[in-house]
């Protein structure tokens, strides 16, 4: 472990996410030589990594696409009809050939709120993008409570 990984805790890559640190909510072992990670409540924890993703006023990077996309069960041809772009547009969103142009950003973190049965009106989640600072190269920290997964602080 290097000293960034013994600072943040586990770096959880599995996700697709290259910024993902968890701080609690994991078990390691060695199963025959092997580690074996167990992540506590994995579905929370991705609909937390989700609205920490949707919340954030940079434009989403490819991997945040399709991190959000595969959270939707959504294909890539199902969301380029959701957003009203080709299939193969989407594709390039999520290998960052092509950033995702702002309306189609906003458009996909709407949708992602509404999947998670968020109740904020359409106007508040806009605004609520605004706001926001851009955080474009943090990474990302969760720890497990007993609420469930949140944003490390």
């Amino acid at each position: 472990m290097n000293d960034l990984s013994v600072k943040m805790g586990f770096h959880y890559t599995s996700c697709g996410l290259p910024n993902i640190w968890l701080s609690s909510g994991y078990e390691i072992e060695w199963i025959d030589g092997e580690e074996a990670v167990t992540i506590h409540d994995l579905d929370g924890l991705h609909a937390t990594i989700g609205r920490a993703l949707v919340i954030r006023k940079k434009v989403l990077d490819g991997p945040e696409v399709r991190f959000l996309r595969l959270q939707m069960n959504l294909t890539q041809a199902e969301l380029a009809r959701l957003i009203g772009c080709d299939v193969q547009q989407i594709a390039r969103y999520e290998k960052g050939q092509n950033k995702i142009p702002g309306p189609a950003d906003r458009l996909l973190r709407v949708l992602y709120r509404e999947h998670l049965h968020d109740r904020d009106s359409l106007m508040d989640v806009l605004r609520a993008m605004e706001r926001l600072d851009s955080r474009m190269d943090d990474a990302q920290v969760f720890a497990e409570t007993s609420e469930g997964w949140r944003t490390a602080a």
